[in-house]
């Protein structure tokens, strides 16, 4: 009878030691992917383990049957026969170390069990102190609340305190009894030199010892001083007139420690009222000018009549005939300072229309551009088309621009370039009129309008011309202004030279509506 076939049985085994082998290798994946997600996860950490003794045991088990069956069937037994003792140690030894992962795991699982409650133990007890600590804080929060409502009004108080100390464009200052001042705001740096680091005696800064005697006693005496006009000289030499009010400053136990005060610079308005009074006074020499300009025009014109009637008395290359034409070329320069007194003055009559400004500045450029040439000045116009009218004395505007034109020459000595600007404002028809010369010295901004001011050498000028231009301007209804250094075109430059902005107010629309009606009848 033949024997039943092995092959099955064979094949089943091969293929069974093959699957073994594999499938240890994904368990031994699958726990390595599971350790790297979580590294300190201990159950994952045994796995691990157990896969790679699992995974050897399987190669050592599964190796050994496929190598029998392959030995066996080769006809090679007694080979298999001195591998097999080796074959069942290596089993053996990785099967011991299975059971030692497994046992491992049971002291380990009991060991992370017991880290596990201690830690449990611990969060409770955290968890525990922190409801304590809330309890705590809720039974304080009244208590920080009023803290916090106090020290928020504190806090404002004093910020609003120093806004106004440091930002007051007045002076702020405090005083000990002596005069030291102990503290100043940034305006009475500014104005006064004083400050922490640079200690300054109040009483020293006043001009008039009177004064400060006046500001003591008022003090000491009522506790108080208001309204009190001063004048004090700060660190850089300039009087400024000062208008103080301060209070006395006392300790707990009444006795006076000092005083604090504030004071306003009011140096501004006095510059301003005394040029109030300035202009006033000269419209009292103006109206007194008229009337000395018309009293000599008569004996003036007697005398320049006579004097060119005699020269026909006389040869022309004689003596007495250079006499006579001195004498008429002085009473003719009379005559033209009485004209510029009339005309400051403004009491020469006036005929007034309605005008274009383009074509006066037209007419005077005319005259006087070829001499602004030959000294080198490059006359620039930048006129507005269809300007608005005017109403204006024509003669008089003439002679405005014939002004600011020669003392433009006069500031271009080496050459430059005259810019002329016309345009219309809100306000009225604006003329702009500017030089590249050498400027106008602040110090003597304020008095280039004033008669016989000139900063032009002896002969060279009268001093009327801008006096003469203001006149006119005035009597237009018109202002004017003085712009040096000229701001640039991006309003945040300065260049050399000066600009002169005159404004004429508009022509009324009947007036100008009657002046095109007779035109074209």
């Amino acid at each position: 009878m033949n024997g039943l076939s092995l092959i099955p049985a064979v094949t089943v085994e091969f293929v069974g030691s093959a699957l073994v082998i594999l499938l240890a290798f994904i368990a031994l994946r699958y726990a390595w992917a599971l350790i790297r997600l979580e590294p300190d996860n201990f159950i994952w950490g045994f796995l691990w383990y157990f896969s790679i003794a699992l995974a050897a045991f399987a190669i050592s088990r599964g190796v050994g049957h496929i190598i029998r069956i392959c030995l066996v069937f080769s006809d090679q037994q007694d080979l298999w026969r001195r591998l097999s003792p080796l074959s069942g140690g290596f089993n053996t030894m990785l099967m011991i170390s299975v059971a030692a992962v497994t046992i491992y795991y049971h002291k380990g699982l009991a060991a992370y069990k017991a880290i596990r409650s201690e830690a449990q133990k611990l969060a409770e007890a955290n968890q525990k102190l922190a409801g304590s600590a809330d309890q705590l804080q809720r039974l304080n929060t009244n208590l920080e609340g009023l803290v916090e409502d106090r020290t928020r009004d504190l806090s404002e108080s004093e910020r609003k305190f120093r806004n106004f100390f440091e930002n007051s464009k007045d002076i702020v200052y405090f005083c000990d009894l002596d005069g030291n001042i102990t503290n100043i705001n940034s305006s009475g740096i500014e104005l006064l030199g004083a400050g922490r680091d640079h200690p300054v005696n109040f009483h020293k800064l006043f001009a008039d010892p009177n004064v400060l005697k006046q500001y003591l006693t008022a003090i000491e005496a009522k506790g108080y001083v208001s309204d009190l006009d001063v004048e004090l000289t700060g660190h850089d030499g300039i009087p400024r007139h000062i208008l103080l009010a301060a209070n006395a400053r006392y300790s707990t136990n009444g006795r006076m420690i000092g005083y604090e005060g504030i004071g306003k610079d009011m140096t501004r308005l006095r510059t301003i009222t005394e040029q109030l009074i300035n202009h006033e006074k000269m419209a009292s020499v103006g109206e007194m000018a008229a009337g000395i300009a018309h009293e000599i025009n008569t004996p003036l014109g007697i005398i320049l009549g006579y004097s060119q009637l005699m020269l026909d008395d006389f040869e022309k290359d004689s003596e007495p005939y250079a006499t006579m034409q001195v004498i008429e070329r002085q009473t003719k320069v009379c005559r033209r300072i009485v004209a510029d007194l009339l005309k400051f003055s403004r009491q020469a009559e006036s005929q007034k229309s309605s005008i274009n400004l383009n074509e006066i500045i037209k007419e005077v450029l005319a005259v006087t551009e070829h001499n602004l040439n030959i000294h080198k000045i490059q006359v620039i116009r930048e006129f507005t088309d269809e300007l608005p009218q005017i109403t204006g004395d024509a003669e008089k505007l003439h002679q405005v621009f014939i002004n600011l034109f020669n003392n433009a020459q006069y500031a271009m000595d080496g050459g430059g370039e005259l810019t002329i600007t016309t345009f219309s404002t809100p306000a009225g028809v604006r003329v702009s009129v500017s030089d590249t010369g050498i400027g106008i010295d602040d110090e003597i901004k304020n008095k280039i309008f004033d008669p016989f001011f000139t900063t032009k050498e002896v002969g060279k000028g009268t001093g009327l011309g801008l006096s003469v231009t203001y006149g006119i301007v005035q009597e237009h209804n018109g202002t004017i202004e003085v712009e040096s250094p000229v701001i640039g075109s991006g309003h945040d430059t300065l260049r050399p030279g000066t600009s002169f902005q005159i404004t004429f107010p508009f022509a009324p629309r009947d007036s100008a509506d009657s002046m095109e009606d007779h035109e074209n009848g």
